[in-house]
This record gives structure tokens, C-alpha cells and sequence, in this order.
């Protein structure tokens, strides 16, 4: 070979080896994927039995819940209410946001821990997760889709096509598939690493300030009857007195058809809880001293009021309230709201 020759085929190779390479994106490893019941949990409600959890079906779930394909109009995906930052809340949204601009009638609650979950949805109206999904995407005010019409967009595609093939004996892609995969993907969503928890556990040398300590103590005689470790929320439906607002939402009444479920709502898991504003089931308050100060004042609303309710207020002074949203703040789980598995896999 002449001289020359070599030096145009060694500047070739030279040329194409600094090419940039094309994005690759990371496989979620196999052996993070498992069932998690912290130390000191109850057993979950949910076990994945009958829906045995893989790396296929954990990505598929991934995929739908971020893909606005889900949508009647593609605009609106699960993740659009339900965003990681804020522990998949609505941060900063009174009420879900819908196709078209609608708005809903209720707040979007974070996601995480549902596998301890008897039932869900504000009122109480579902009792298994992986019948969850069907009410948003069917809901014509948020993604207003028919699930017929969202199966033959799926079945349209491509990707989807063979994502539902490496998830299922069957390939087949229609209700109970895709509602398997989202609720594998939600269900293995587990809150378990915040401040608290590592104190509980021992672990890292973390420890309680003063004033976290104190609201630790005065929320487990004020607030812990509804708000029990160490899912911080028992999940019964309950009236805690809110008035009406524009929306008269009925709650559990909706479900039961007893006047006497009027105006109860799932009491909320607390977990995460400085991340999901605003709060209740409509997003009427805006910060965590809102709602204390709500439990403080006498409520006028007593229509089937909780017995574990005081309609007079619950008696604690402006300090004490302090030091419980000091606790409360101690419950953020910066692990969960960063961990990349559950992150919009086509993200940048």
C-alpha cells in the first residue's frame, strides 16, 4: 500500500471514530424491579400474583402512563397531572386538567405506596388498581378517550405492538393487558426513603431536629388517628367538615347512595405530603398551615363530621403548628421523587 493511501485510510477511521454517538438509553436492570415491604409495613393489599412482575411490563406501564397517546385527542397523558417533581401530584393545580382545557372537580393526588390502597380515587369509588387507570383515561374531563378507540391506536403502532408481544404470553394488547402494565408500573412506585424513614430505621446516622421531634410527638396524639404510621393514612372515607365549594361534590355518596357517606373523602396518605399542593380533595388550601388552621377553628360544616373530629378545633397553638409541618416536611422522599425508573423514559 502506498504511503499516501495509508494516510487517507487511517484519517477515514480516524474521522468516523469521533463521530458522536447516536443516544442510547438505558435498560432498566431486571434485579431493581421486585416487590418492596419496608421494615414494620403492613402486608400490601395488592400482591402481583396474578401479574408477575418483568422488565417488559414495568417499561410498557412506563411508556403508557407518559404517552398522551392515551388521550381521546393525544394532548394529555397520565404524567400530565401526575408529575414526579411533586411526588406525581398536580403541583400548583387546584384541580385535574383535562383535554381541551376542561377542568375537573377534583385535586390529583400523588402517586406512590398503592398497593397498600383498599380503594381509590378520592371518593373511595375504585377497589382494585388495576381497574385505576380505565377512570381517567375514560373521564371527558381529563383524557375523554373510549377504551376501544385508545386500544386501536396502540394496536396501530408499531412499538406498542411489540412492547405488549415482550410483555404478554398472549401479545395481546386490549383492557387487561394495558391495565396490568400501568398498574405495575404505579404499583411498584414505593415511598419509603425519606428523612423520617431513615430515622426510623437507624440508618445513616439521621436524626430528628428539636422541632421535627416535637411535631413528631404532637402529631402522634393530634393528627396520627387518621394519619397512621407508617402509611400515614388508614384510608377510610371521612367527612372532616369542608363546606361545599363551586363543585357540591358529594363524596363517598356518590359510591354508596347513603346520605350518610355525604361529603366523605379518602383520608390522604401524608407521605410527601410538603411536595403535593395545593390540598383536599378540591385543592381549596395552599399551604400546610391553611389546613392545620382548618382543623384548629371550630367547622361549621358538621354534616357526618368523623367522630375522631373535634367540631370546637383541634386545640393547638401557633408554635405547635410549626413543629408538626417541620415533622410533615420530614416525610419528602427525595430518592422516590428522583429515581430515574420512574422517569418519562423518552426525556431528554
Amino acid at each position: 500500500m502506498k504511503k499516501n493511501s495509508l494516510i487517507v485510510v487511517v484519517s477515514f477511521f480516524i474521522i468516523i471514530s469521533c463521530k458522536v454517538d447516536p443516544k442510547i438509553k438505558k435498560i432498566l436492570p431486571s434485579d431493581n424491579l421486585q416487590e418492596i415491604i419496608p421494615q414494620g409495613w403492613p402486608n400490601p393489599i395488592y400482591t402481583y400474583t396474578g401479574n408477575p412482575i418483568s422488565e417488559a411490563r414495568f417499561k410498557l406501564g412506563r411508556e403508557l402512563f407518559y404517552d398522551p397517546i392515551m388521550s381521546e385527542d393525544n394532548s394529555v397523558s397520565c404524567s400530565s397531572c401526575h408529575q414526579q417533581f411533586s411526588a406525581f401530584a398536580h403541583f400548583d393545580h387546584d384541580v385535574s386538567h383535562g383535554i381541551h382545557e376542561r377542568l375537573g372537580t377534583r385535586n390529583a393526588p400523588g402517586i406512590f405506596n398503592l398497593t397498600w390502597h383498599p380503594n381509590f380515587m378520592h371518593d373511595g369509588g375504585i377497589n382494585h388498581i388495576e381497574s385505576q387507570p380505565i377512570a381517567p383515561i375514560t373521564n371527558t374531563l381529563e383524557m375523554g378517550a373510549s377504551i376501544t378507540p385508545v386500544l386501536d391506536k396502540l394496536k396501530a403502532s408499531s412499538k406498542y405492538t411489540q412492547m405488549f408481544a415482550d410483555a404478554f404470553d398472549n401479545k395481546l394488547i386490549d383492557t387487561k393487558n394495558l391495565s396490568q402494565s400501568i398498574a405495575q408500573f404505579m404499583g411498584l412506585m414505593v415511598s419509603y426513603n425519606s428523612k423520617y424513614d431513615l430515622w426510623k430505621r437507624n440508618e445513616n446516622n439521621v436524626n430528628l431536629t428539636d422541632a421535627e421531634l416535637r411535631g413528631y410527638n404532637l402529631f402522634l396524639s393530634k393528627c396520627n388517628s387518621c394519619h397512621k404510621e407508617p402509611l400515614f393514612s388508614d384510608f377510610v372515607e371521612r367527612s372532616n367538615g369542608l363546606t361545599p365549594s363551586l363543585v357540591n361534590d358529594k363524596g363517598h355518596e356518590l359510591i354508596s347512595n347513603l346520605t350518610t357517606d355525604r361529603y366523605k373523602f379518602k383520608t390522604p396518605s401524608l407521605r410527601n405530603v410538603a411536595l403535593t399542593e395545593p390540598y383536599m380533595h378540591d385543592g381549596r388550601f395552599k399551604t400546610l398551615q391553611e389546613c392545620l388552621n382548618h382543623y384548629t377553628t371550630p367547622i361549621t360544616n358538621t354534616l357526618n363530621i368523623d367522630p375522631l373530629l373535634i367540631p370546637n378545633g383541634i386545640v393547638m397553638t401557633e408554635s405547635e403548628k410549626s413543629d408538626i409541618i417541620s415533622f410533615l416536611n420530614t416525610l419528602t422522599d427525595y430518592k422516590f421523587i428522583n429515581d430515574k425508573r420512574f422517569s418519562d423514559p423518552n426525556a431528554n
